[in-house]
């Protein structure tokens, strides 16, 4: 019955109805491109350390966990890897360089990646082949630079970078192509150490026998390897370094944190006002009709029948309301350009969606106090 009432009522208003689902949908297409642009912002600041072969990332002492802050000696690997857990060490520099196109258009700006092959840092690809030595001129490029410039395995690529007062140029081999690896918020080509330190922009020419000192050490633990103890091993250990464990790396990233709260405060309020616009239609719903809710109860209607025509009509209104939001946000996404950084994950959608669906009952809830507690006789009487 009260399944009933509640369609009977949304069919007769239709209209009215139809317009608040449209409102409830404006409210979920905010709140999933503000969810979406979290994770796409969090994941552009972070992927190539979320993916990361390793557990724990070690800096030079007093760089508070800033990595373009941290210099290490090579010198500190074999103390890391004679380590109790300790499977393997990878040293890993970072700096900022520009692919230069072959047709001569714009440059495209990159984070290059200087890694110890087979070690920690190196990604994993998923075509093409890994680097094969330290002085190769081959590089791994992530997804959205194959997608940019149409490389595959074996093609050729070009980088640009500012060494003394001249801009210099070099001719790289596409060894592989690994998964988006963007590292604030720049793809990523990564490369072997010795040819990085020979292609990375810097004051001066290079010279052949530079010393390559990279920003910090990727440690990949043995499997079982508690990691707590092995970081606690290396601060007793290891002189002049810090340790911290991915997730705690990824945190430190400048500006990550601040900008990940703001976009959930944002979220936040978003559907704080979804429960407001929500709370405030169905209570005005309720009393535009409280002589229809008093004759029902004066022939007999139970409460619980009432409070469910009431809970099924905000269900139904809710629940089409997200449905076209969602659709809607969906086929956005379609076009939106791969620079944007919107990333809507099964997670992301299942969870918004699921706080909508959530907030519309609780929203209700006054709107089905009142109707509850309307007395049949002063209804009709009004």
């Amino acid at each position: 019955m009260s399944l009933y009432l509640a369609f009977k009522e949304i069919w007769r208003n239709r209209g009215r109805f139809l317009l608040f689902s449209l409102v409830v949908g404006l409210i979920t297409m905010l709140v999933l491109f503000i969810a979406g642009l979290a994770s796409g912002l969090s994941a552009a600041n972070r992927e190539y350390l979320s993916d990361l072969d390793a557990q724990l990332i070690v800096y030079q002492e007093n760089s508070d966990y800033l990595i373009n802050a941290s210099r290490l000696p090579m010198d500190k690997a074999p103390g890391l890897r004679r380590l109790p857990g300790v499977q393997e060490v990878g040293a890993i520099a970072l700096t900022n360089a520009s692919v230069w196109p072959a047709d001569g258009a714009e440059a495209f700006d990159i984070t290059l990646i200087g890694v110890e092959p087979g070690k920690p840092g190196e990604p994993s690809v998923r075509a093409g082949q890994g680097l094969r030595g330290t002085r190769s001129r081959e590089a791994i490029i992530d997804k959205r630079i194959a997608e940019e410039f149409g490389l595959e395995p074996g093609d050729s690529l070009t980088i640009k970078s500012t060494q003394g007062t001249r801009e210099e140029f070099f001719s790289l081999t596409v060894a592989g192509v690994a998964d988006r690896q963007d590292y604030l918020f720049l793809p990523s080509v990564i490369v072997p150490y010795r040819t990085w330190e020979r292609i990375r922009p810097q004051e001066t020419p290079p010279q052949s026998d530079a010393p390559f000192i990279p920003n910090v050490f990727a440690v990949k633990l043995q499997p079982g390897a508690d990691v707590a103890q092995v970081q606690a091993s290396i601060l007793r250990t290891v002189p002049k370094v810090i340790a911290a464990d991915v997730q705690t790396a990824i945190e430190s990233i400048p500006g990550y944190s601040v900008q990940q709260s703001t976009l959930n405060t944002q979220r936040f309020f978003t559907l704080l006002i979804g429960v407001l616009v929500l709370g405030g239609f169905f209570q005005i719903q309720t009393l535009q009709k409280i002589g229809q809710i008093g004759m029902l109860k004066a022939i007999g209607a139970a409460n619980r029948t009432v409070a469910g025509a009431s809970l099924w009509q905000i269900a139904i209104v809710t629940s089409l309301g997200v449905g076209l939001g969602g659709l809607v946000t969906f086929l956005l996404t379609l076009g939106i350009p791969p620079e944007v950084p919107l990333q809507l994950t099964g997670v992301t959608i299942a969870t918004t969606t699921l706080l909508l669906l959530v907030i519309g009952p609780l929203a209700g809830m006054v709107s089905i106090r009142m109707a509850v507690r309307v007395d049949p006789l002063t209804a009709i009487g009004q």
